[in-house]
This record gives C-alpha cells, sequence and structure tokens, in this order.
C-alpha cells in the first residue's frame, strides 16, 4: 500500500506546514503502515495505534531533538519512530539488526532517552528540564507516559518532587485505560472518574462570573489565584494532581488533531509544571485491536485483515501455561495460597477463569514491582502463601524488598520469574542477571526447571519448604519430548545425573538442559567424545558434592541462559575453584557486552550459543587431537 504523506517525512519539521486534512490522512497511513509491519514481524501493535494523533501533536507543535519527549516505557513510539526520520527503515522493526521496538539513545538523536521499563518518563524529563534550567536552554521537557506506568512507584516519587525541581515541564498522561491489562487500582479509578466529571476550566469561568455578582466580589476577581486555589478544593476534577503544584489540564480528545494541537500550544507557555490528561482508545483505528486491546498490546505474526495469528507449528504447552494451570490446581487444594502479579496476569499464564473463581485470593498490584514483593511479605507474615508471578526482568525493580522484606525475615513467599533468559525484545526484556541477584540472598533458595513438568514439581516443593523461594523459566515451550522419562524429585541442593559421560560431563540449567543434550549427541556421533548431561537445577544451595567429584575425573562444561557472572558458571568456579579438576568451561552471556534485540536464534549465533559452534570450542578447549 502507498503512504505518500508518509515518505514525504524525513523529519518533525516536515509536520510545520502540513494543513489540517493532510495531517489526519498522515494519521491514516501511519496505522496502515504500523498494522502491516507488525503483522509480519510482532511487536506492540494496540499502544502504537492508540498514540497516533497525540505523536503527530506532540512533534508539529514541540522542536525535537532541542526540546525533549520522553517516552515511557517506549513501546509506544512507533510512530514517533516514523516521524523522526526512520519511515525507511521501520519495516525492520524489531528484527535483527534492525531498529529497536523501544526507544534508544543509539539509534537516533530524536530518542532522547532509552526506555523499557515503566515509570521512568517524569523522573527522566525533569533531569532534562533541570539541565536545561541550569545550562540557560530553552527547552521544552515533555514525559509521555500511560495510566498503568502514572501508578509506578517512580512516577509517584517524581510528581512528589516536580514542583520544588522543575519550573518548565509537561507531562503528558496517555490514558487508555489500560497498561497490558486493563489499570488496577485507586489512581486509574480516579482519572475514569475525571473522564466523566465537569471540565475544571468551564468551571472556573462560571465561578469567575458568579463572584463577580456578589458584592465586592470585583475585588475577589482581582485577587484570582486565591479564588482559584479556594474553588480548586471543592470542585476541581485534577485536584490530585493541583495540590502538587502540578497544574491540570483535561480530559481531552486524544484523537481530534485541533484540539490536542491547540492545547498543547498554549500548555507549552506555560513556564511551569502542567499535566495534559489526554483520553485514547488503545488499538485505535483496527476493529480486532479495539475488541481485544491485551492480545494485541504485544503480539507475533497474524494476518493484518482478519487479526488471527500466524501458527509457526504445532501447539505446545509453554511454561507460562503449566506455571497458571499447576496454580490452579494448588490454590484449589490450599486455602491459604493466594496471586500476586504486576500488571502481567495473563502473560505470566494465570488465566481469567482463575481471577474469577478466586477473586478474593488474586492480587494484580498494577505496575508496582517492590510493592508486590512486600505486600507478598506481608500476606506470608500474616499466615498465607503468596505466590508472586513476574516477569524476570521486572523483578529486578523488587530486589531490595526481596531482600529486606522477605529474606532477612526469612518469609515464605514463592516467585515464579517468567521469561528468564534472552528474548526477542532486546537488553530492557532480556532476563540475564537475575541469578547474580538471587544467590547473595540468605535464606532463599533458587530453583531452575528443564521442562513443564519439572516446573510443576517445583511449585509443589516450594510450598512445601516454607522459606523464600524462586522459581525462574524460560519464555515458550521447553521443546521437551512427551516420551521422556519424568524428572526425578527435585530436592534443593541436589542436581539430577540425565546421562552419564566418560570424557566431558555438561552442567546446564533451564532450557538449556535439551541445549546440552544436543551438543552432546554431536560430540559423540562427530568425534566418539563421551559426554554427560547434569541438569543443574538447585542453583542455590548448589550441589558441590558432585560438580567436585564429577571434575576430578573429566573436564566439566557449564551452560546457561543468564550472564556468566553470578549464574551457573560462578557457582561452579567458587565451587572447584580450591579442589583438583580437569577443567572447567563455560557457556553463557557475556556480562559486560549488551544483548541487543532479535531472533534468539540469531543471537545465540552470535554469542557462540548454538550446539555446533559450543561442540566445536570445546574441542579447542579439550580435544585439539580432533580439530
Amino acid at each position: 500500500m502507498e503512504h505518500p504523506l508518509t515518505d514525504k517525512i524525513k523529519s518533525p519539521d516536515d509536520l510545520k506546514s502540513m494543513s489540517m486534512e493532510e495531517l489526519t490522512r498522515l494519521a491514516s497511513e501511519i496505522r496502515d503502515e504500523i498494522i502491516t509491519t507488525v503483522s509480519q514481524n510482532g511487536g506492540h501493535l494496540a499502544p502504537n495505534l492508540g498514540i497516533v494523533e497525540l505523536t503527530i501533536a506532540l512533534h508539529r507543535v514541540f522542536h525535537a531533538p532541542e526540546d525533549k519527549i520522553v517516552w515511557d516505557v517506549g513501546h509506544q513510539s512507533y510512530p514517533h519512530k516514523i516521524l523522526t526520520g526512520r519511515a525507511d527503515a521501520f519495516s525492520s522493526i524489531r528484527k535483527y539488526d534492525g531498529l529497536c521496538g523501544f526507544t534508544k539513545r543509539g539509534e537516533s538523536p530524536y530518542d532522547c532517552f532509552g526506555g523499557g521499563h515503566a515509570g521512568v518518563s517524569i523522573s527522566a524529563a525533569m533531569g532534562f528540564s533541570a539541565a536545561a534550567e541550569i545550562q540557560k536552554k530553552h527547552e521544552h521537557a515533555v514525559a509521555v507516559l500511560g495510566d498503568g506506568a502514572l501508578i509506578c512507584g517512580i512516577s509517584l516519587e517524581a510528581m512528589n518532587n516536580l514542583r520544588s525541581s522543575c519550573e518548565n515541564m509537561i507531562i503528558v498522561l496517555n490514558d487508555n485505560k489500560m497498561s497490558i491489562a486493563r489499570s488496577i487500582g485507586a489512581i486509574p479509578n480516579y482519572l475514569n472518574s475525571l473522564i466523566t466529571g465537569k471540565n475544571y476550566n468551564r468551571f472556573k469561568a462560571f465561578a469567575k462570573m458568579m463572584v463577580q455578582k456578589i458584592p465586592g466580589g470585583e475585588n475577589l476577581v482581582g485577587n484570582i489565584q486565591q479564588l482559584e486555589s479556594s474553588a480548586k478544593s471543592l470542585f476541581v476534577p485534577g485536584i490530585f494532581f493541583e495540590e502538587m503544584g502540578i497544574r491540570y489540564i483535561g480530559p481531552i480528545n486524544g484523537h481530534q488533531l485541533p484540539e490536542l494541537i491547540e492545547t498543547l500550544e498554549r500548555v507549552k507557555e506555560f513556564h511551569r509544571p502542567v499535566l495534559v490528561h489526554v483520553i485514547t482508545e488503545k488499538g485505535h483505528g483496527c476493529e480486532y485491536a479495539i475488541q481485544s486491546p491485551e492480545e494485541f498490546h504485544g503480539i507475533g505474526s497474524f494476518n493484518p485483515l482478519t487479526g488471527k495469528t500466524i501458527s509457526s507449528g504445532p501447539a505446545r504447552e509453554t511454561f507460562s501455561q503449566a506455571f497458571g494451570k499447576k496454580l490452579f490446581e494448588m490454590t484449589e487444594k490450599h486455602p491459604d495460597i493466594v496471586a500476586v502479579t504486576a500488571a502481567m496476569a495473563s502473560g505470566c499464564g494465570i488465566s481469567h477463569e482463575y481471577i474469577q473463581k478466586f477473586r478474593n485470593r488474586f492480587f494484580d498490584v498494577g505496575i508496582a514491582e517492590e510493592h508486590a514483593a512486600v505486600f507478598a511479605s506481608g500476606l506470608a507474615a500474616g499466615g498465607m502463601r503468596p505466590v508472586v508471578a513476574i516477569y524476570a526482568t521486572f523483578l529486578q525493580r523488587a530486589m531490595d524488598c526481596i531482600f529486606h522484606d522477605i529474606c532477612l525475615q526469612n518469609l515464605p513467599v514463592i516467585f515464579c520469574a517468567d521469561r528468564a533468559g534472552i528474548v526477542e525484545d532486546g537488553p530492557t526484556h532480556h532476563g540475564i542477571y537475575d541469578v547474580a541477584f538471587f544467590r547473595a540472598m540468605p535464606n532463599l533458595i533458587l530453583l531452575e526447571p528443564r521442562n513443564e513438568r519439572e516446573l510443576e514439581m517445583m511449585m509443589e516443593e516450594a510450598y512445601r519448604l516454607k522459606c523464600p523461594v524462586v522459581i525462574r523459566y524460560a519464555k515458550g515451550s521447553s521443546g521437551m519430548d512427551e516420551s521422556e522419562k519424568p524428572p526425578e524429585p527435585v530436592v534443593p541442593g541436589k542436581a539430577e545425573i540425565l546421562t552419564e559421560g566418560s570424557d566431558l560431563i555438561f552442567w546446564a540449567c533451564g532450557r538449556e538442559v535439551y541445549q546440552a543434550l544436543h551438543t552432546a549427541h554431536l560430540l559423540q556421533e562427530k568425534w566418539n567424545i563421551s559426554a554427560g548431561v547434569v541438569n543443574a537445577r538447585s542453583l542455590k544451595p548448589f550441589d558441590c558434592q558432585l560438580l567436585r567429584a564429577q571434575a576430578e575425573k573429566c573436564p566439566i562444561v557449564t551452560l546457561e541462559d543468564h550472564v556468566k557472572t553470578g549464574g551457573l558458571a560462578s557457582a561452579a568456579a567458587e565451587t572447584l575453584v580450591h579442589t583438583h579438576h580437569r577443567g572447567l568451561l563455560s557457556f553463557g552471556w557475556e556480562p559486560d557486552r549488551i544483548i541487543p534485540h532479535g531472533a534468539v536464534n540469531l543471537l545465540r549465533r552470535d554469542a557462540g550459543l548454538l550446539p555446533e559452534q559450543i561442540a566445536e570450542s570445546i574441542l579447542r578447549e579439550f580435544f585439539p587431537e580432533h580439530i
């Protein structure tokens, strides 16, 4: 499909000479381009369709990159990328060596701040604003965030500090009532009430007229700021923001370009902190995305005409699905189990049926991982057994709370960390740093299942243990063969020997166990090297006794979907550092290299982590005679 207006856009300056009719047609073209590209590459569809007009208005009114537009999370920056000189490359988004699916400072000067996690935009924009004031630059700083991100603790901390730190700062609240799923909590409910409440600016004009009719009213009108303050405390819908020193404007229609542009033109002259409340529709302009905004928040390839997803092969049960099924079973069986998540119930496998059946034992706290952890600690101290489901990359945000509020008190909280390991979305979402944190935590047990059946067994064992437990597992399916024998009973501190070997022993954890089995098969078939495989499964406590015994007889090779610093490689090295052994070689992600986005198999190839590459490295290290 041709997009004549989009093809003309080489920078945001091109928007400033376009008519309102052209801008409206441009919005339609951008939506077509996003739907076409995301249907092929996968990505965040619904959030980007909902923010097209707002993005056009922002770039029409402000002068990026001098003015700093900070996109919270960054997954809704597709229209921004198209309007900032990247339209020709947009078809490469999320592909290996293509455009990033989030904002990325190294990709464009218009991406003034990188994103991937929620709640950072206000703080970052405040930093830009304060820096401009110190350097006497006449620049605007604009934070664009959703109603889901507004409840994040970082956002609230920033707003608390805003009045005393910045004079020239604009917050654009993109309110579509959703983060990934429907937004949860008092603040989103409050924002919803603003949508149906009376407009403050209309009320202010009415109040002024009424006061003028009172004897001496002219004197009161002359002191309008005092009147405003009194009126706001009684009637203003945006009093929450006004009392924090932030001027509230809105709510306004986020799909009406004239209203958006006029409002932004006015507020950029305020020279004080201001929040513009914009109401948008997630998935706007695409019926199937509107009907299923959660499904189309982030999606793989699909038919752009129907919205039906394109299957890449026979459906396999995923780790997330296995977790959700087991959680349902355990919650039915144990009345003290409660589930906690941070705005990612469906992504973690917690079904709608679970939420409905166990309504009083399910808690979605919104994008607030720290609160989720401390809340779970209180549940545990109060006699419940909380199971906390959060993606591994987001769980990093709660590390201090896990240490201070759970581990120090040895409270029985079970964390199920989904998306552990490398994922397609890139460095902000790779779950490859958490083991290094968790191995340092007192009282905590850290487990990693090789397949979905072992995950279910680990959940049962975690419930039995009555101490802090983290179970981490990969995105998608393990790819296990249904005919393989069931895992041995899970015992913390005990590894599982899968195959014996006389020349070499692999120690692997999680889904990498299957990579180890594949590599062992290659070594046997091509070079007659006998390689055994051990499922490390318990990373803390670690099976030091078995590793030392095996290391005395033959070389050890570790394999993990984690950085080598702090993970399985470190556990093995620490175990063997004062022990005689025949050699240790470790495979994992390099700790000082930022792993980009792209197809996981291509990322593994670049890191030398495909079975053929691992086999070749082993030959060079331990069996040079076979080269």
